[in-house]
């Protein structure tokens, strides 16, 4: 677990990175994709899911959902993603969707730093990338600025 500081324009700059971002989404996607298919099946989107324990807790207190509650918003979730109604969900939709979400999650943070925790084991988050990515360009600017005598 670690802990980054971020606000809203963090997370529109990675947005804004494409080739950070889709470098993020394709590797995501690349690991959601368990049989290798170049898709997203209903069952490897609510796996992915299902880690984020989005029923599963209570503001850290565990609750009981019902399984047609629990199956109902997976598939709500789904067909966010599934934008041409195919039943899977391809790497271009996939994109779009967490494009989506992420410009809501900047939304959300506004422009007041705020910490947060993350549970990074598998070096994913997207949240994380932004962060490093904005850490990388400061570092880069510090290092081009002559230091003063």
């Amino acid at each position: 677990m670690g802990v980054v500081v971020l606000d809203g324009s963090t997370v529109r700059a990675f947005v804004a990175d494409e080739a950070a971002f889709q470098k993020g989404v394709d590797e995501r996607f690349a690991a959601l994709d368990l049989n290798g298919d170049g898709v997203l099946s209903r069952a490897e989107l609510r796996r992915a899911m299902e880690t984020f324990r989005l029923v599963e807790t209570h503001f850290g207190v565990d609750v009981v959902t019902p399984p047609d509650q629990i199956a109902a918003l997976y598939d709500s979730i789904f067909e966010l993603f599934d934008c041409d109604r195919s039943g899977t969900v391809d790497r271009d939709e996939f994109r779009a969707e967490m494009r989506r979400i992420m410009l809501a999650i900047a939304d959300g943070l506004g422009s007041s730093p705020i910490q947060i925790a993350i549970e990074d084991a598998d070096g994913q988050s997207f949240l994380k990338q932004a962060a490093d990515l904005e850490a990388a360009k400061i570092a880069a600017s510090m290092s081009a600025t002559p230091a003063a005598n």
